[in-house]
């Protein structure tokens, strides 16, 4: 057989082996942000006190929420669909890590977070810092949050109300509207973790 003729059997060989091995395309309901050029690594402390990285959780998707343990409304029932999620998950739920970035470091300290994050489900992950290091880290991802005095003295905080999730290479990949249902974000998940 003549070189070219050698080339063109190789080439007719490798065609049909990728056209019998199609890529691998993934299917979110949220939204694939897969290409986004935001959100970097960081390590806050945990509600034990002790510092976690993102990179810790390589291995596992990982959701990530911010938001704040005196939230009335928003932050609570997010935490709820989370929960919910991990019931659909199943055995698959072990694989998943949910962070909860406290976008209101001054009441959120590790003891605080101890006694909110872990009622939804014992394996998220409550996240907080000094608020220098929880300004940097919701700037990276977008996140805006701004403190509301009430008349009483207290105050709330606006924040953004979405959540982002990684696969279990710590690459970001989906954005999760606030409201999602619990179905889709599972859906999700599990395609991250194909």
């Amino acid at each position: 057989m003549k070189p070219i003729g050698k080339l063109l059997a190789v080439a007719a060989l490798a065609c049909s082996l990728l056209a019998c091995t199609p890529a691998e395309t993934l299917s979110f309901k949220g939204t694939d942000i897969s290409t986004a050029d935001f959100g970097q690594p960081f390590t806050l402390t945990g509600q034990d006190g002790k510092p976690h990285a993102l990179g810790d959780y390589q291995g596992k998707a990982v959701a990530l929420f911010f938001g704040y343990t005196h939230c009335p409304d928003i932050c609570p029932t997010t935490m709820l669909e989370y929960q919910q999620v991990m019931k659909l998950l199943g055995k698959d739920a072990d694989r998943v890590q949910v962070l909860f970035v406290s976008i209101d470091p001054q009441r959120d300290t590790p003891p605080v977070l101890a006694g909110y994050v872990p009622f939804f489900d014992k394996r998220f992950m409550g996240l907080t810092g000094s608020p220098a290091q929880v300004q940097a880290v919701a700037s990276q991802y977008k996140i805006v949050a701004q403190r509301q005095a009430r008349k009483d003295g207290g105050y709330t905080m606006d924040h953004s109300a979405g959540s982002y999730l990684f696969d279990t290479r710590g690459q970001l990949r989906v954005y999760v509207p606030y409201g999602t249902p619990s179905a889709d974000i599972a859906h999700d998940l599990q395609q991250l973790l194909r």
